[in-house]
């Protein structure tokens, strides 16, 4: 059952897709999805997230923070500023460039977890980067929209989107945690993770079908230059996290593996929140197409760049990069369980 649930969840991609073209085709087999759903269903994202992580996962922030800040304030900079230009740059309507503004400005998601673990990266500085940035999330998101859409023809609230961003994210998060570090070591927890990844997949896929089956007249109508959009902005940021750390930490013997686990981490956003935040905080509903079909695009291109790197251009020393996390993981679990 496991391994079963396991491939299920490796197959985001697959899936994401199959509900979006569902949704265009047949909007009433999702469109129920939604009023306060949505934003139950992201925080059970997070609060899935969260149980997957132990106090003892960020002591390694403090260990060498250096990667998990840089990729930090590439998330947090080049992508909202990618946003923003790529806006301009295609001339979108006001709700098209606010919606690609906001999925821009939102913290790593948890399927780049998944493809960095694919893509035999460092899926520990993976991790330890998507929980890092989904809890400055809170301050950090508004602050850039604020900043970026400031003087728009789109209102935004700085104090709106903070609430919304700690409500569903920051807390469902640090709930998973304690969750976890009080009773991860019982049978009920034991059994319920292998499950965690496919319920969250599920989830994200049944938030993006609803917006896309609600709205599939705008999506058809402009579907064109969103997808457009969205394949420019995450394939930036996948390039450009890239690049940068390259350029930053060149001097490091293992400079290509955090490359790319950097690249993965700035290239994939948390696109349910961007659908949640839109949904609740702006009047029109385009807002949130583009969070919709982000989170297709960025799985896409991630999926893709992982069977690059790992069939193609294989790191020299990946064979242990899944299994250091894993046993890493597990030490942390051990720690939690004799602390009980």
């Amino acid at each position: 059952m496991a391994r079963a649930l396991e491939r299920i969840s490796l197959l985001f991609p697959v899936w994401v897709s199959l509900f979006v073209g569902i949704a265009i085709f047949e909007p009433a087999i999702f469109t129920w999805f939604s009023g306060i759903l949505i934003p139950l269903g992201l925080a059970g994202i997070m609060l899935s997230m969260g149980l997957t992580l132990l106090p003892a996962d960020f002591k390694r922030v403090l260990a060498f923070p250096l990667p998990v800040l840089l990729g930090v304030l590439f998330q947090y900079t080049i992508m909202p500023l990618l946003g923003y230009g790529i806006g301009l740059m295609l001339e979108l309507d006001p709700p098209l460039r606010a919606g690609l503004v906001l999925v821009a400005s939102c913290p790593g998601g948890t399927a780049s977890n998944v493809v960095a673990f694919l893509a035999r990266t460092n899926v520990a500085l993976s991790v330890s980067m998507t929980a890092v940035s989904t809890l400055l999330s809170a301050l950090a998101t508004p602050t850039a929209v604020e900043i970026l859409l400031s003087g728009s023809s789109i209102d935004v609230s700085f104090l709106g989107l903070l609430k919304s961003t700690i409500l569903v994210v920051v807390l469902p998060v640090l709930g998973g945690v304690l969750l976890n570090h009080s009773f991860g070591g019982t049978e009920l927890v034991h059994r319920l993770k292998p499950a965690l990844p496919a319920l969250a997949v599920l989830l994200i896929c049944l938030i993006v079908a609803s917006v896309i089956g609600k709205d599939r007249a705008l999506l058809l109508e402009s579907g064109l230059m969103i997808l457009l959009a969205t394949v420019l902005l995450h394939s930036g940021g996948f390039l450009l996290g890239y690049v940068f750390t390259r350029l930053i930490l060149r001097f490091r013997p293992d400079v290509e593996g955090m490359a790319r686990t950097i690249s993965i981490e700035v290239g994939m956003q948390n696109s349910g929140l961007g659908v949640v935040l839109a949904r609740a905080h702006f009047v029109h509903p385009a807002v949130a197409l583009p969070a919709a079909v982000s989170s297709m695009v960025h799985s896409l291109i991630g999926s893709g760049l992982s069977v690059l790197w790992r069939k193609v251009w294989p790191l020299e020393d990946s064979s242990g990069s899944g299994l250091q996390y894993l046993n890493m993981n597990q030490a942390s679990q051990s720690r939690g369980q004799k602390t009980e």
